[in-house]
């Protein structure tokens, strides 16, 4: 049998092979690809691979499209703050992806992707391309990604009142409960009562009452 040093050795002489071919290849596009493989095939065998952060991606920024239900707001200062925040430190943070079938939906990142789209610096550095990482397979329907995209937001931006009751409503029409809403997005009873008194809301709740009870369904 094999003793550890020798198995490391193999390894080592293994990854060096591959390191050899990777510099070999031509053109940058093969080269950021085959390197996309290579970790995704790391990230099949990782104890980490649970976690989405595992694994992160250099997609082609074309193949990336934002979503319509986003409510944070980021003002001019800051977006340019952004932006100068990639140009000198680069990117920190990849953008949280769900795939579909001819592209990737941003969940969270929206404007790390604004900020590659507005700088050439930057675009430029990437190749054309953003750091992705995937959200999980079971939270790819529109009702999760639309609650995780407001988890990931509520932390650190402001949110827009017309799109987070927008959010609301149509998570009311998918079948989810106040209670559910409160749960997974963070909002508890006064939040959503006075979401609806100020956009409106209210009719899409008018078959049920708000209670302490119903917030013990969930």
């Amino acid at each position: 049998m094999k003793n550890q040093h020798e198995e490391k050795l193999i390894f080592q002489r293994m990854i060096e092979s591959v390191c050899r071919h990777i510099e070999s290849i031509d053109t940058m596009d093969e080269k950021i690809d085959t390197l996309n493989y290579i970790r995704s095939m790391l990230h099949a065998v990782s104890p980490m691979k649970h976690h989405p952060v595992d694994f992160v991606a250099w997609e082609k920024s074309e193949n990336i499209e934002g979503n319509e239900y986003n409510p944070n707001r980021v003002a001019p200062p800051e977006m340019a703050l952004l932006i100068t925040s990639i140009e000198q430190d680069g990117y920190t943070m990849p953008v949280v992806g769900s795939p579909e079938k001819d592209t990737i939906r941003i969940v969270d990142g929206f404007h790390r992707r604004k900020a590659e789209f507005k700088s050439r610096k930057i675009f430029q550095s990437t190749y054309g391309r953003l750091p992705v990482t995937y959200i999980r397979e079971d939270r790819r329907k529109i009702s999760e990604r639309m609650v995780s995209t407001i988890r990931h937001n509520r932390a650190r931006g402001s949110h827009d009142i017309d799109l987070m009751s927008s959010i609301v409503r149509e998570l009311v029409d998918a079948g989810k409960s106040a209670a559910w809403i409160s749960k997974h997005i963070g909002m508890d009873m006064d939040e959503i009562l006075r979401l609806k008194q100020l956009t409106g809301i209210a009719a899409l709740f008018s078959k049920r009452e708000f209670s302490v009870r119903d917030m013990e369904k969930k």
